[in-house]
């Protein structure tokens, strides 16, 4: 098995031999290691594409923004309109697939006056045992995972990004706020950013790993389990804060974090 600097190298090569790629940039642990890794290997020939939408908080997008002008990468910030798909909104279980459509789709035309021909996104080896609806979404545009390629796992990853001095190495997992509504609840503008206001009340009290879960008009928190002491100490502010916000009912899902739990 190779050790996770023989992957980079690989990785490197990969990367080197496209000529010119443009990546799906999220800011996250993956798509900003890749990043850099791609900038390494091409320079100004590696473009960075992050997509602008209500499904990212505003705070997430500019500190991606921020990371990519102190790395001196080449960037470009577009606007995606999955927020517009009724198929998304609807919310049946493949709302990742049209999210990554929209996302390639743009990217697409984006890059076809530039004569990049490669696409490229941050999956990575433990995604493939997950079902992901936007892997579909991959294939069908021709996007190629170079992390995946290079057999990278997500601990070897942030191992990598924290030689390489990216402050993303440590950072907690991410999703879209559209992850925050369970499976078969219609997503809506307003209760996303409700969402986005909920969990910003988390963020500004340390909380590093969390989730808010929005089922109309009752909010689920979700922390590490080693959290729930200081969450209980903190409850009384916590359910003011979000009561606030225009939930009625605010619970602590006793079953800690979880990827994916509101499917």
């Amino acid at each position: 098995m190779n050790s996770p600097e023989e992957k980079e190298i690989n990785l490197l090569a990969e990367l080197r031999n496209y000529g010119s790629l443009a990546i799906a940039y999220s800011g996250g642990v993956d798509s900003s290691y890749l990043a850099d890794a791609a900038h390494e290997a091409l320079g100004p020939q590696a473009l960075m594409i992050i997509a602008d939408s209500p499904s990212i908080p505003r705070r997430e997008l500019q500190a991606a923004v921020d990371l990519a002008e102190t790395r001196g990468w080449n960037l470009r910030v577009i606007q995606t309109l999955e927020h517009t798909n009724e198929a998304y909104l609807q919310n049946k279980g493949d709302r990742c697939f049209y999210c990554k459509n929209e996302l390639f789709s743009r990217m697409e035309k984006e890059v076809a006056q530039l004569g990049i021909k490669v696409l490229a996104y941050g999956a990575i080896e433990d995604d493939k045992g997950d079902i992901r609806p936007g892997t579909q979404a991959a294939a069908d545009h021709q996007v190629v995972a170079p992390l995946q390629n290079a057999e990278l796992c997500k601990e070897e990853i942030r191992t990598l990004s924290k030689k390489r001095g990216l402050p993303t190495a440590e950072k907690a997992s991410f999703a879209c706020l559209g992850s925050r509504f369970p499976t078969g609840t219609r997503i809506d503008l307003v209760s996303m950013t409700r969402v986005e206001k909920a969990e910003a009340v988390l963020r500004n009290r340390n909380y590093t790993q969390y989730r808010v879960r929005h089922h109309g008009d009752l909010c689920r928190i979700e922390v590490e389990p080693s959290d729930f002491d200081r969450i209980m100490k903190e409850r009384l502010e916590l359910i003011a804060a979000l009561k606030a916000l225009g939930y009625r009912f605010v619970a602590l899902d006793l079953s800690g974090y979880s990827t994916g739990s509101s499917a």
